[in-house]
């Protein structure tokens, strides 16, 4: 078996969420409990920490790996999904796990015989969770892939568990109000093991956590109630954290609007790691903030991709997101506004259109899987919400008629599905 009909097997022979959507999610957790079991329970050989939450958990799970990795740990991160290549998801201080090992975990599998009809995703979860262990990693970043109580992921026990925030995504699988989406991700929480909240300012989501909390007799820190850094400076690249408990200032390479949210949640993160006895000098978190891209790979959040026109992309793919996307395009005052937009089929598009400048010029296109939203309904959808724009097969055509059209001081953006930034990347050196 080469890699690439690996990665082929994977796609086609077991459901995935990031092809096909809603078909593949399979809530539960005794397939993958069984197939972890049958391999070994590997991911009881090191310590975890648990990142669930609507927004913000890949920044977060990323960052929390970067100041780690800087602090002399060996960092595993599991993230989903992957933009270009599978192996994105699974690495070990910034290296993507090698297609060899992707090939023979996967032959093994298939050998075994185990008589399982495991998803994508519980395959992945436990190939994750088995190089982890044989590249001996100090410790294990996992982020959820959906949800939490019901997520392959949930399987471990981590040192720490953290919740970014809850807003409205996959309603069909979580539910549709806020209460029922933040008691599944509660669902992460374990007795004996702390959680950090990173945003407790919705009354019935700050509820569920401090109920399911107390239950498991769990302390529960809430980064909103107590920022742990007094303002907030910024300069085009890059955005500055006054007054830290590692410093006087952290300089943060990830500069959205949504980023100093994130950084709250992180610095309340690592300062319970601290506590729980991982050795994490000011230093390190400096590094980790301010070089998390070049550490852990992470791509697509708020992403300078290209100059005159400046061109950013950005995985923001629901109306939490965009709650912070738009005022920022919004902001644009040195030119026009581009944006290249695409969806996937199953998301709340009309609240997210709601959101969008009226004023900025708009490339409607699709992404390359199956799950996409076709242009032309797309089109029509948000002319109901004065929204105007022409319709573009693919992002390449987008792509190319609005760098034809822009000013050297016009913004392009390209976004609205993390499908369309994985589409977008190959096209730039």
């Amino acid at each position: 078996m080469t890699y690439q009909e690996a990665v082929q097997y994977l796609y086609n022979a077991t459901p995935q969420f990031q092809q096909i959507g809603a078909a593949a999610y399979k809530p539960g957790l005794d397939t993958v409990r069984t197939l972890s079991r049958l391999n070994g329970d590997t991911h009881a050989s090191y310590p975890t920490i648990h990142i669930a939450g609507t927004n913000g958990k890949g920044s977060t799970a990323h960052t929390i790996a970067a100041v780690l990795q800087s602090a002399g740990y060996r960092v595993g991160l599991f993230t989903s999904p992957h933009l270009i290549d599978f192996r994105e998801r699974i690495r070990v201080n910034g290296k993507k796990i090698p297609e060899t090992e992707v090939v023979a975990w996967l032959e093994k599998y298939l050998a075994a015989g185990y008589g399982l009809s495991p998803s994508f995703f519980e395959l992945t979860t436990v190939m994750d969770f088995d190089w982890f262990a044989k590249a001996g990693v100090d410790i294990a970043v996992i982020e959820v892939g959906l949800g939490g109580r019901l997520d392959s992921t949930n399987i471990i026990t981590p040192v720490l568990s953290v919740i970014t925030n809850i807003s409205f995504d996959h309603t069909a699988q979580l539910g549709n109000t806020l209460t029922a989406i933040a008691t599944e991700k509660a669902g992460i929480i374990k007795p004996g093991v702390p959680v950090v909240l990173g945003e407790g300012d919705i009354p019935q989501v700050r509820e569920v956590f401090v109920q399911r909390a107390a239950e498991l007799g769990v302390p529960l820190h809430i980064a909103s109630d107590h920022i742990p850094f007094s303002s907030v400076t910024r300069t085009p690249v890059t955005v500055t954290y006054l007054d830290t408990p590692f410093g006087p200032s952290i300089e943060a390479e990830l500069t959205g609007d949504c980023q100093t949210r994130n950084a709250a949640t992180i610095i309340t993160a690592l300062l319970q790691l601290r506590q729980a006895g991982f050795t994490i000098p000011d230093d390190a978190v400096l590094r980790g903030f301010a070089t998390v891209c070049e550490l852990t790979g992470l791509a697509g959040r708020w992403m300078h991709i290209a100059d005159a026109p400046l061109t950013i992309a950005d995985t923001g793919h629901n109306v939490g997101g965009w709650q912070y996307l738009a005022p920022a395009l919004s902001s644009w005052t040195a030119g026009k506004v581009r944006c290249i937009l695409g969806f996937v089929n199953d998301k709340d598009i009309s609240s997210i259109l709601s959101l969008l400048p009226r004023d900025a010029v708009y490339y409607f296109t699709r992404a390359s899987v199956p799950r996409a939203l076709d242009p032309d309904a797309l089109q029509q959808i948000a002319a109901s919400h004065g929204i105007h724009g022409d319709v573009y097969p693919d992002v390449t055509t987008a792509l190319t008629a609005a760098r034809a059209e822009a000013s050297p001081s016009d913004l392009i953006f390209i976004g609205g599905s993390t499908f369309i930034v994985a589409d977008a990347l190959p096209l730039f050196p």
